[in-house]
């Protein structure tokens, strides 16, 4: 707690800079739109065995912000990562909103995410909670709410990690700083509640170079979402039915 204390003391402090600095790096951002292409499909269809039901819920990562087709973006590539290391198929879906927080996810988001049967369900957030200065109780109680709904209906609930905001490069200086902050303290309460809960929390593995990001500047390139991608399909080993 004393951590986020003095982060709140911080911006308060340098709030006359950062302020002025949001506003203008808001109006002067480049809004990309969702990936085109279904939200849903079968990746390794020739491979034996019983589909893995995958689903990706979260924010504009998992709606394919940054590339031009779902098929390069998260849900579709750590679906193609998966079906390679575990040779079988994996039905997936992803049930995203650009821009959305957890707690609106919880309640506009997961009944749709409920609606089919599930093996695993992996939770991508924290962007725009970190933004929009989401408290760490609100935060906290909407991950955990969807974490708990999905695992009464039998699926097996992991959480990415915040993305550290600190190499965003559409971001000034200072509100990389100050923003990369707050992500490092919402990850930290996520992780305790992923040890409380006895879920996966993984991190996001990527190189936040040129080549790593779209042209925003905010969002994964196709290469972003795949290596992101590959480093999730060794790491949710543990969570997979079946797996190795």
């Amino acid at each position: 707690m004393a951590r986020a204390y003095a982060w709140w003391v911080g911006l308060l402090l340098l709030a006359p800079l950062a302020l002025p600095l949001a506003l203008r790096t808001r109006r002067r951002a480049l809004r990309l739109p969702p990936a085109a292409g279904l939200l849903s499909g079968v990746a390794g269809e020739g491979l034996p065995g019983a589909p893995l039901r995958l689903l990706v819920l979260g924010e504009s990562t998992v709606v394919g912000v940054g590339v031009d087709d779902m098929q390069l973006a998260l849900a579709g590539q750590l679906a193609g990562a998966l079906a390679v290391h575990y040779a079988r198929p994996v039905a997936w879906r992803a049930c995203g909103e650009n821009g959305v927080t957890a707690a609106q996810a919880r309640e506009r988001l997961l009944p749709q995410a409920l609606e089919q049967p599930v093996d695993l369900a992996l939770l991508v957030f924290g962007v725009n909670d970190t933004t929009r200065l989401t408290s760490l109780l609100r935060w906290e109680t909407a991950l955990g709410g969807m974490a708990q709904a999905l695992t009464v209906r039998g699926a097996q609930v992991a959480f990415s990690s915040v993305p550290p905001l600190q190499h965003f490069t559409a971001l000034p200086w200072l509100l990389r700083r100050l923003l990369g902050w707050r992500a490092t303290l919402l990850d930290a309460r996520l992780g305790q509640l992923a040890r409380r809960l006895g879920v996966g929390h993984h991190s996001v593995d990527l190189e936040f170079s040129p080549a790593y990001l779209a042209r925003d500047g905010y969002h994964p390139s196709a290469l972003g979402y795949r290596v992101w991608a590959e480093g999730l399909a060794v790491s949710l080993a543990p969570s997979i039915p079946g797996a190795p």
